[in-house]
């Protein structure tokens, strides 16, 4: 089981990263497409880190899901609004797949476990 939670926690950083990237093609649809290809990821890694990261100085047990699914969905309509939504579809169902499962007890208490386990070997 670890295998697969570990396939699964790479899949949503591979999902945020996938997000980041649509706010990017929706950026280059606008004018300034220099400012806004560069611009739109990067208030959404800044949202992202305030309050969605495993280490969001703002996140908690309600508003890290709220924000995650804002961005998520964000993203998804930020495709079709692109004309892609075949894509805006495909990172919509990939997005609540991979975070679903990222929600399994079994799961999503894999990085305090090895963060334990490390400490526990260097004491």
């Amino acid at each position: 089981m670890a295998v697969f939670g570990w396939f699964v926690l790479t899949l949503v950083f591979v999902d945020e990263l996938l997000a980041m990237a649509a706010f990017g093609v929706w950026g280059w649809q606008h004018e300034p497409r220099w400012l806004l290809v560069w611009l739109l990821p990067a208030a959404a890694m800044f949202v992202w880190w305030l309050f969605a990261s495993p280490k969001a100085t703002h996140g908690g047990p309600v508003v890290r899901p709220v924000v995650k699914v804002i961005v998520f969905g964000l993203a998804s309509l930020a495709l079709l609004d692109a004309g892609h939504p075949g894509w805006a579809l495909a990172l919509l169902v990939f997005s609540v797949v991979v975070n679903g499962l990222a929600q399994l007890p079994a799961i999503s208490r894999l990085p305090t476990d090895a963060l334990r386990e490390d400490s526990a070997r260097t004491t």
